[in-house]
């Protein structure tokens, strides 16, 4: 179990601030905040070295770049035990751009980004076939994404 983290409501408002816009300068940030511009510099420096904030992300419309499909696969192990050494080789497929370890009918729910059908027909028929300890898996292709948004995070959590 992961000791208590000393986070207090300005580190949320910083993370909440940034989560929304990562581009935010220092100093507008501290405004925003009624704080000053070091202060933000070094809750963030502290946010960093407690593991919380790990760098800052680029979102990309990955559609205007080419890739068309988006899939989800179900994946079923042979024995749980399997789950670290085929995660390590499932790391190893690029197209495999998340992966959780799961209850329910599936072991391992992975999502897969593909220019086109082929290439996801690559990842499925000879990337995953090769990979020992996987019994079987399902497919799900992505028609549209709905939306997609970040968690907010908030002092007292109450829905």
């Amino acid at each position: 179990m992961q000791a208590k983290l000393n986070v207090d409501k300005l580190d949320l408002q910083i993370i909440q601030a940034m989560i929304e816009d990562a581009e935010i300068s220092y100093a507008d940030l501290g405004k925003k905040l009624f704080v000053s511009g070091g202060t933000i510099h070094v809750r963030i420096k502290k946010l960093e070295e407690m593991g919380i904030v790990k760098g800052k992300r680029l979102f990309v419309d990955i559609k205007a770049l080419g890739y068309d499909v988006i899939a989800f696969i179900g994946i079923y192990l042979e024995k749980s035990s399997l789950y670290d050494s085929v995660a390590k080789e499932l790391q190893r497929i690029p197209q495999i751009v998340r992966l959780n370890y799961t209850t329910g009918n599936y072991s391992m729910f992975a999502e897969i980004v593909c220019k086109d059908i082929m290439q996801l027909r690559y990842v499925l028929h000879d990337a995953l076939q090769k990979i020992k300890g996987i019994e079987r898996t399902e497919t799900f292709i992505s028609l549209e994404e709905s939306f997609s948004r970040p968690v907010v995070v908030t002092a007292a959590d109450k829905s």
